[in-house]
């Protein structure tokens, strides 16, 4: 069975494949300071709660938070007793290019997000991800990763005025029900949800008409629902795309001449 860890700036997530399908998947706050030993007590008391017996014999980890990786490692090679295969390492292969200017450091959650998008729907996507940065990865036909756009991620915005303005309160992001505010929160909710919408609609815009070819649009990340009420933004929503990523490039891997060490 495969351990399949994606740690982004605010969130890590464990699921476990068994093969055919994620049988469980746990989430918890992103933490350097997370021992090896404190990862393996929570997962399986969360799976012992949920009555799942998994033999986990390979792991995969997305991370970008690199001072993650270190405890991550450990855990593998400590209670799994098998070598992770690490996103963005030299030692990881792809099922797709990544055709970037050399010496580009591409984020690892990118290039999952990149493989299970062409994996679903082939070439020619624009990839949003509503994470703690707004990211658009540009898939080519031939499924290679092309570059993309980094914005700041919704939330980020939300707090950044918080903290700007001694006036402004903290608010949650919801879908205001009129562009026009009657009070501070409102105005506020209106300002970063219909922004967005325009940021995205501009982007994805711009980036199709760069490309020279039809494209479908994709959202994932945790805010993405949101803004998949709005019509005509998204062609579709993948709620699970980096997991399933990150499965089909374990595949790759086994397939392509990667040795277990144990």
């Amino acid at each position: 069975m495969l351990l399949a860890v994606d740690c982004g700036n605010t969130n890590t997530v464990f699921s476990i494949w068994d093969g055919e399908q994620f049988i469980g998947t746990w989430r918890t706050a992103t933490d350097w300071r997370r021992t090896a030993d404190q990862y393996f007590v929570w997962l399986n008391t969360l799976m012992r709660l949920q009555g799942i017996e998994a033999d986990i014999t390979d792991m995969i980890i997305s991370s970008t938070v690199p001072r993650v990786v270190f405890n991550l490692r450990v855990l593998s090679d400590r209670y799994y007793n098998t070598r992770p295969i690490v996103v963005g390492k030299s030692d990881c292969l792809l099922p797709v290019e990544v055709r970037v200017d050399e010496g580009t450091a591409v984020g690892p959650d990118r290039l999952v997000n990149t493989v299970a998008g062409f994996d679903h729907y082939g070439g020619n996507l624009i990839m949003v991800d509503f994470g703690t940065a707004t990211t658009f990865d540009v898939v080519a036909e031939d499924g290679a990763y092309i570059g993309g756009v980094i914005a700041p991620g919704v939330n980020l915005s939300l707090e950044a005025l918080h903290q700007a303005a001694a006036a402004l309160p903290h608010v949650d992001i919801s879908k205001p029900q009129s562009v026009i505010g009657t009070n501070t929160v409102a105005c506020m909710q209106s300002g970063v949800f219909w922004g967005y919408v325009g940021l995205v609609r501009e982007i994805c815009s711009r980036i199709k008409a760069e490309h020279g070819a039809p494209m479908k649009i994709i959202s994932t990340g945790g805010l993405a629902p949101l803004f998949q009420q709005t019509a005509q933004l998204f062609d579709a929503f993948e709620d699970d795309l980096t997991m399933h990523g990150l499965q089909i490039i374990h595949k790759y891997n086994k397939e392509n001449g990667l040795q277990d060490e144990h």
